[in-house]
């Protein structure tokens, strides 16, 4: 049976406790048929020093994003999935507000997948182009 959009964020943001998902404030906002979107708000928190978004924070909420859309996927009872890679390239700094990162399955193998993640910020305007690659593994 498949979620409804409601139950899969419940999902998504009941996991979000108690780790470094809750430390970094990621709530996951919006979800599709062929995405899910996640937000992180650009705080002191999350700056350098020089008081702009860090790209650390950027790929650990690249991760999170893609890494739970790999879940919708599977077959939770049975297997477990890990990222094995993670790129990120960031075209534009954020000081202030939200970034949001969208996940879009590029492609759903056995055994690998590959996600399409842009983080974008409150103008839309693209802030990093990210691309995670995830293994599924036997429990």
């Amino acid at each position: 049976m498949k979620l409804s959009k409601e139950e899969l964020l419940h999902q998504a943001n009941k996991v979000c406790k108690g780790n470094l998902m809750e430390t970094l404030q990621i709530e996951f906002v919006d979800a599709g048929d062929d995405y899910i979107i996640a937000k992180m708000p650009v705080n002191k928190r999350v700056h350098q020093p020089d008081g702009v978004l860090h790209g650390g924070a950027t790929a650990a909420l690249a991760e999170t994003v893609g890494s739970f859309a790999a879940h919708i996927f599977l077959d939770t009872d049975t297997y477990f999935v890990r990222g094995i890679d993670l790129s990120a390239q960031h075209v534009k700094s954020v000081k202030e507000g939200f970034v949001y990162a969208k996940a879009k399955c590029i492609h759903n193998g056995r055994t690998t997948q590959v996600f399409d993640i842009k983080v974008t910020n409150d103008s839309n305007e693209l802030v990093s182009l990210c691309k995670l690659t995830t293994i599924t593994l036997p429990k």
